[in-house]
């Protein structure tokens, strides 16, 4: 018995027998004999930066035009709020960054394979965390670390091994049916619930509904290019280039809530762990991309994500900015009470503290930060 693969449709085919963790081995060397990665893996890198950065400015954006407006946005940025936005210098900056991570992980992506570049977005996750800690003053503890630790090491696995095993294969046009059936649901559910209960929705809900839509727009952004590279833009393909650029509009505001109510790192962490895992569901269940993977395939795809979930409602629940603002509003949260909470590890003091040298003041604070813009 065999199976033919591509890797991260890089147009490597490999064929697994019965020696299919020796072949898997001499796939990932023959992957890392590419001189394409010299390119690939610094423009993913550097796009993990932006994306960092980018998440920060954009916070710190949302932020300052809440203080500004006297009001709250966590039930949701109304018109007056978006508008600020754009006379917003951090916020427009941090646009700006974001675009830049999305053309670098675009670029590496024509370089270097999913199996490489998708996991080194992750870092993007520890960078923000480092920087919020610094910027915050909100020192990283033992559990917002396992957390973390967790959401990178899950959708690392994750990504690795949808990539081993996932056939990259064209998508008819009854599966882009399907596709966009299934997202006008999640769109409505999410509205839906976004309407009826706004004023309640925290951060959590946000994050995941950006990473769920995200999700279907990495899977539709897909579909479009390859059939605009093959000359197939026909009625269906205008139909979901247009589906794309609103669903992407509405997870841009969802982001943009979610950065009104928790920090930024939470944001990242939702988005690098959600985003690809709705995509490579949509990959398993619809476009049907594991056919003929083992059984043990689809157990590990459920464990490893079910870790890197489990990650960010951890890091949900104990993140320390969090954790803080509870209880200045006297809110018990989890083991608040612990010593975890009310003291950072030792190893979490060094690593910020690390930064704090390296880095003493970072360029998110802006000097126009104090005055009423």
């Amino acid at each position: 018995m065999s199976l033919a693969i591509d890797i991260g449709g890089y147009g490597r085919n490999v064929v697994l027998t019965a020696d299919g963790l020796e072949g898997v081995g001499d796939t990932l060397v023959g992957v890392f004999q590419n001189p394409g990665l010299l390119i690939g893996i610094p423009l993913a890198l550097l796009g993990a930066v932006f994306m960092s950065f980018g998440a920060q400015y954009q916070h710190r954006g949302v932020t300052k035009v809440e203080k500004l407006s006297g009001s709250g946005a966590a039930g949701g940025l109304n018109g007056a709020q978006l508008k600020r936005l754009l006379t917003r210098p951090s916020w427009v900056v941090g646009t700006v960054m974001l675009g830049l991570a999305i053309v670098c992980q675009l670029a590496a992506l024509s370089y270097a394979p999913l199996i490489v570049v998708q996991p080194l977005g992750a870092i993007a996750l520890v960078i923000t965390t480092l920087l919020n800690a610094q910027i915050s003053g909100h020192r990283p503890t033992r559990r917002s670390l396992i957390a973390i630790a967790a959401c990178v090491g899950g959708i690392f696995v994750f990504v690795t091994i949808a990539a081993l095993y996932a056939i990259d294969s064209p998508v008819s046009d009854r599966q882009l049916i399907v596709i966009l059936l299934l997202l006008l649901v999640v769109t409505l559910v999410f509205a839906g619930l976004w309407i009826w209960r706004r004023k309640r929705m925290g951060a959590l809900f946000y994050i995941t509904a950006a990473g769920v839509i995200y999700g279907f727009v990495a899977t539709l952004a897909k579909v479009v290019i390859t059939r605009i590279q093959f000359g197939d833009f026909e009625g269906l393909t205008f139909i979901c280039l247009a589906a794309l650029l609103i669903v992407a509009a509405v997870g841009a505001y969802f982001v943009q809530t979610a950065y009104s109510s928790g920090p930024p790192d939470l944001v990242i962490a939702g988005l690098t762990v959600i985003d690809p895992i709705v995509a490579i569901l949509i990959g398993l269940i619809v476009l049907n991309e594991t056919a003929g993977a083992p059984i043990w395939v689809y157990f590990a795809f459920a464990a490893v994500g079910a870790v890197a979930v489990w990650g960010v409602f951890q890091l949900a629940r104990y993140h320390p900015q969090i954790l803080s603002n509870s209880q200045e509003h006297a809110i018990q949260r989890g083991s608040s009470g612990g010593p975890d909470v009310a003291h950072p590890s030792t190893g979490s003091i060094r690593v910020t503290e690390a930064v704090s040298k390296v880095w003493p003041d970072p360029p998110v604070k802006d000097k126009g930060d104090g005055q009423d813009r």
